[in-house]
């Protein structure tokens, strides 16, 4: 099956369609992200980096970063025939978070990227989807020369609920990335049965 048709002599299958958003501070690496493990040439709104934007792009740490997203980024997984996933990166800019909401539409879960240098850019984010009860698992992400923080300092330093995930990861590689959506959907399922218990009990 290629997407968007069938095997001959098949009805074509309408499949099921997830939404996981990424999310997180400038420069954390959700474009790196979702390009990592997108199928498709991921779709990019990203814009250079210029003088005019120098007083609010805060670039300490990634002096290396040249352009930012302006809207969004998005890749599509194939899973299997009848279940797609969507990968929504949003902009990470404080200018760029009116855009959230629409993004955040019938998502499943989200991925938090962090980075330990700039712990503090993730705590929007954090704040974002506890506040609309949305599962989020939280991504650190391992940037060579970074420092090596155990789990619970992470934890602690960003005040997370025991139970929100917090994994390792490394946003340039496939397998990881793959290991942090597992984890979403995994965290998302279990949150949903909770609500489930929940209301029959």
């Amino acid at each position: 099956m290629i997407f968007g048709r069938s095997e001959r002599g098949k009805p074509p299958v309408e499949p099921v369609t997830l939404k996981i958003l990424v999310a997180g501070g400038f420069g954390v690496g959700k474009t790196t992200l979702v390009g990592a493990v997108s199928e498709i040439r991921p779709l990019r709104t990203e814009e250079l980096l210029t003088e005019a934007g120098r007083p609010v792009d805060d670039v300490s740490g990634v002096e290396g970063k040249h352009t930012t997203t302006v809207a969004m980024d998005f890749g599509r997984i194939t899973l299997r025939e009848d279940l797609v996933l969507y990968l929504f990166g949003t902009p990470g800019q404080e200018r760029f978070w009116f855009m959230w909401d629409e993004l955040s539409e019938g998502a499943l879960g989200a991925v938090v990227l962090a980075d330990t240098r700039r712990l503090e850019d993730c705590f929007a984010a954090v704040d974002y989807f506890e506040r609309r009860s949305i599962p989020f698992v939280v991504g650190v992400n391992c940037f060579e020369g970074a420092a090596r923080y155990p789990e619970q300092d992470v934890r602690q330093a960003l005040d997370l609920d025991d139970g929100v995930p917090l994994l390792l990861c490394d946003a340039r590689d496939r397998e990881s990335v793959k290991e942090i959506l597992i984890g979403v959907v995994q965290h998302a399922m279990a949150r949903a049965a909770e609500r489930r218990q929940a209301v029959t009990t």
